[in-house]
């Protein structure tokens, strides 16, 4: 059972407090069926039935269950940094600089969306497991959009400044969207004994990073020194200059012919449905750029990536990312 609240941000106490009922409920009722799946492996078993596809199955059960009180931890958490406020109004500037930024995509694009993400986060990642997948097929894949990342970890996440430095001190190693990707959408942790896992832990971000074929020993060197500090805060710096609090976060507009400036169009609070994400492209479009066909993709599949890639590391334009 997956339990979504998206653009929460905006909501108040008197409007966070039945989400928070509603999802207490939703735990105790996952509760009660993991029981009750305990149970029918107990039977099952002793009817000869296969117990490793159970186990696997209660094991899944219980990550969905994790997944649904992380979201409960974020409406706390939300509710005490607040006071019981509402998001006050965002305050973005008519263009934005992204001159030097590393982005997925074309560089032909006529559109960018800029993200602010915590990977620590269970909205953005929701967001990147469930929604950007089709972003990317409809929008980026097809050379129609970009998409700019950046960071927002947010104080009450213990592992979101490492995870953010990890896919920047990967993009050393030249694979910064590869450990992104992975941070973001790797399965859901089973939870560990104390009931709790995020998956970012200094043994999970090698576990990641040897599969993708990086330098563990330089990796976590980079990740426990101060390197990439001034670029992470930057980023956060920004969001808070516009009162962007709660991820993710997205700023859309479309591109100058240099590719440098976006002149912003609309914003999207929340990980909205994926309805949301095209009305607001669609109507930045013209003509000749719907008609734009597939780009190129990888081997097997793989997700392409601009050219700018080759920074390996996303940056900051030198007035601060506006323009």
């Amino acid at each position: 059972m997956h339990i979504f609240i998206a653009g929460f941000e905006g909501f108040s106490r008197h409007m966070i407090r039945p989400l928070l009922a509603g999802t207490m409920a939703a735990c105790l009722g996952m509760a009660g069926a993991t029981a009750q799946q305990s149970t029918q492996q107990q039977q099952q078993q002793q009817q000869g039935e296969d117990p490793a596809a159970l186990k696997n199955d209660i094991q899944q059960l219980k990550a969905q269950q994790q997944l649904i009180l992380d979201r409960l931890d974020e409406l706390k958490k939300l509710l005490n940094t607040r006071g019981g406020n509402a998001q006050p109004a965002l305050k973005v500037p008519d263009t934005m600089g992204v001159d030097g930024e590393l982005f997925r995509g074309e560089a032909t694009a006529q559109v960018a969306i800029i993200e602010y993400a915590d990977i620590e986060c269970p909205f953005c990642r929701h967001f990147e497991r469930d929604i950007y997948p089709r972003v990317f097929d409809d929008y980026i894949k097809t050379g129609k959009a970009r998409l700019y990342y950046r960071d927002m970890p947010l104080p009450f996440h213990e592992h979101a400044v490492p995870a953010a430095r990890a896919a920047h001190c990967a993009g050393e190693q030249g694979k910064f969207w590869e450990m992104h990707d992975s941070l973001f959408t790797d399965k859901i942790p089973v939870p560990g004994p104390n009931g709790r896992s995020s998956g970012l832990a200094t043994s999970d971000i090698d576990e990641r990073a040897a599969k993708l074929g990086l330098d563990t020993n330089k990796l976590d060197a980079c990740i426990a020194s101060t390197r990439f500090a001034d670029v992470i805060k930057h980023s956060s710096d920004e969001a808070a200059k516009m009162n962007i609090e709660g991820t993710p976060t997205f700023v859309i507009g479309t591109i100058d012919p240099n590719g440098n400036i976006v002149s912003v169009k609309k914003t999207i609070v929340g990980a909205q449905p994926f309805g949301a994400f095209k009305a607001a492209i669609d109507q930045l479009l013209t003509p000749a750029t719907t008609a734009v066909g597939p780009a190129a993709v990888g081997p097997a599949g793989q997700k392409i990536d601009s050219a700018s890639e080759k920074q390996q590391s996303p940056k900051m334009s030198e007035n601060g990312g506006f323009r």
